[in-house]
């Protein structure tokens, strides 16, 4: 890049946004309404009026750039197909600490073959994977816990 030029993303991307915050948090009501008819959006009278501007700056951005919108469609598109997923990786999933596949139940293992499939069949048996991870200090784990 040669000196003065912005980067694409930046001039594409950013540039717009830093625009349309600006505008909304200086309250130039020439420029925000410029921008929302431009970008065909209908902003309630209660949002443009109210007193804090962030709230103006949510009504516009949850219409322009919806965030459940952007993060779905990023899901879909660059997350793998279940039906790509490796023997290894399903072990892996199945197995909880330090346990081998080899370890679990019969009944368990059979699971793999259902799990590789992904099959909606009304035979086929439903598989929940759920997982969630939070930041815990360890001396609030209960194992850590004085008794």
């Amino acid at each position: 890049q040669s000196k003065g030029k912005k980067p694409l993303f930046v001039q594409l991307v950013l540039d717009n946004i830093w625009s349309l915050y600006e505008a909304v948090m200086k309250r130039d009501k020439d420029k925000i309404e410029k921008i929302v008819t431009s970008l065909g959006l209908k902003i309630g009278a209660r949002e443009s009026r109210h007193a804090d501007p962030k709230v103006h700056l949510n009504a516009i951005c949850s219409q322009w750039l919806p965030i459940s919108d952007a993060v779905l469609s990023m899901v879909c598109n660059k997350l793998p197909s279940p039906l790509d997923i490796t023997t290894e990786r399903v072990e892996k999933l199945m197995c909880v600490g330090a346990r081998t596949f080899d370890s679990l139940p019969p009944e368990t293992q059979e699971l793999k073959s259902a799990f590789m499939k992904c099959s909606s069949e009304g035979t086929a048996p439903v598989i929940v994977f759920v997982s969630k991870m939070f930041a815990v200090d360890a001396k609030v784990l209960p194992h850590n816990k004085p008794r």
